[in-house]
């Protein structure tokens, strides 16, 4: 009687085993999207994002309510990526972004920040030179500095040695 019941129970669990096989197959052999990243966490309204998924070698569509949809990469290396574009008017706080491969059904989520604002703006940082206006001004502080320290020198001259003793 033991043995019957062992039997029934590993045949049911075969049968469930072999019914399920079909389902995931049908995924195209991908487990969907995994390790969802998002660089930089915290992006201000109107910056940029990079998100990183393993497990999309076809490529696939990255959504939000924070940014329009974007597009993965078809990576068969295992990493595919995709740039988003925050809208600049995004209201701050903390947002999801769903991630679905082009060969799977299934989902990943993943949260990340928008911050107030555009960001620091941090000046031009040396990426136009100086303007003539400028380089006059230079010029001149120069000039003046060289016929100062010409005038300096001169009147700090030693006496000549003509009438000096030579022992």
């Amino acid at each position: 009687m033991r043995a019957s019941r062992a039997f029934a129970v590993t045949a049911a669990a075969c049968a469930a085993l072999a019914l399920s096989a079909p389902l995931a197959a049908a995924g195209g052999g991908s487990n969907g999207p995994t390790n969802v990243t998002v660089n930089p966490f915290s992006v201000h309204q109107g910056g940029t994002i990079e998100i990183t998924v393993q497990g999309c070698g076809q490529g696939g569509t990255v959504t939000s309510n924070a940014f329009p949809r974007a597009e993965l990469s078809d990576n068969r290396s295992g990493r595919s990526r995709a740039t988003a574009r925050i809208h600049d008017n995004a209201t701050p706080g903390r947002y999801n972004l769903a991630v679905r491969c082009n060969d799977s059904n299934r989902v990943e989520t993943h949260q990340f920040e928008v911050l107030a604002g555009r960001g620091a703006l941090g000046g031009l940082g040396g990426s136009i030179g100086p303007s003539s206006t400028e380089l006059g001004i230079g010029a001149g502080l120069v000039a003046t500095t060289a016929v100062g320290g010409a005038l300096f020198v001169a009147r700090r001259r030693r006496p000549s040695l003509a009438g000096a003793r030579v022992v």
